[in-house]
């Protein structure tokens, strides 16, 4: 096969899979939506001596096609044992957000036969874990505006650079459940907490005064320096390995204080690696 890129953009109904594949034509490829996975090997053939329009393939491939489906496993293990370089983009959002949007748009989801949607986004979740942990990219869109799913999306496959890691930060708090994007999560509740303290209180991590106050206790000395220590041990390892992008997500209790003060910690650090592209994001004071 000759050089291209090929994506597969799949996921759960109602995550954005649509908004996805737009946004990958806006920026170059060539889209088929609603493709049976048993046609995969025969449209690359067909297009592997294609003009350049077609070495920038990208393909919708969920369970609108039920019989195709269960054989999207050893289809996509014989394509990879050819080089087709497949790279799988996988979007799900949580079952309320999913529920709202299927509210208002009306629509029947495609496995809610029998009219219980809920059941119908438990089924898919479960019918789609293999390809989801497959996958090479996840997007939780649970939080996401179209807008910004579209940038998400720009960001993966525009002007792409195999030399550089693309890291986002999370900042989280637990009563609102574990970023369902992490690749690695550090739970910062151990340290304390300015919640407690009233003139902090009102205040959030980015606040001088109470990233300060955080990182002048000596076991947040110790966790940071440790961390960067792990974080410098683990960057190289992962660059070399080819992973291209990284989701390192901080929680502590509400989200608003000691996670913050370390996500925002860490990302300044980050930001000196010249391989590395990093973006900070703060979960709970983003509403």
């Amino acid at each position: 096969m000759t050089h291209r890129k090929i994506v597969i953009v799949t996921g759960l109904s109602g995550s954005g899979k649509s908004t996805a594949a737009h946004t990958l034509e806006d920026i170059g490829f060539f889209c088929v939506d609603n493709l049976p996975v048993d046609l995969l090997p025969k449209l690359l053939e067909l297009t592997d001596s294609g003009g350049t329009e077609l070495k920038r393939l990208a393909l919708v491939i969920d369970l609108r096609q039920r019989k195709f489906f269960p054989r999207y496993s050893s289809i996509l293990d014989s394509l990879e044992s050819r080089g087709a370089p497949l790279e799988i983009l996988f979007l799900e959002a949580r079952e309320e957000v999913l529920v709202r949007r299927y509210s208002e748009t009306r629509r029947q989801h495609p496995l809610a036969l029998t009219g219980n949607l809920l059941d119908g986004i438990t089924r898919e979740r479960e019918d789609l874990r293999e390809i989801r942990d497959r996958a090479h990219w996840i997007i939780d869109t649970s939080n996401l505006t179209v807008h910004q799913l579209k940038e998400e999306v720009r960001k993966i496959f525009a002007n792409f650079r195999s030399d550089v890691l693309k890291i986002v930060i999370n900042s989280f708090g637990y009563g609102k459940g574990l970023p369902m994007e992490s690749d690695i999560v550090f739970d910062v509740r151990f340290l304390p907490n300015p919640y407690f303290v009233e003139k902090l209180k009102s205040k959030d991590g980015r606040d001088a005064e109470v990233s300060e106050w955080v990182l002048s206790n000596e076991t947040a000395k110790d966790f940071v320096a440790r961390l960067e220590e792990m974080l410098a041990f683990l960057l190289p390892l992962y660059m070399r390995e080819g992973k291209q992008y990284l989701t390192i997500s901080i929680g502590c209790t509400g989200g608003r204080h000691r996670s913050v003060v370390v996500a925002e910690h860490i990302s300044r650090l980050l930001m000196q690696n010249p391989h590395a592209s990093v973006e900070v994001r703060h979960r709970e004071l983003s509403g």
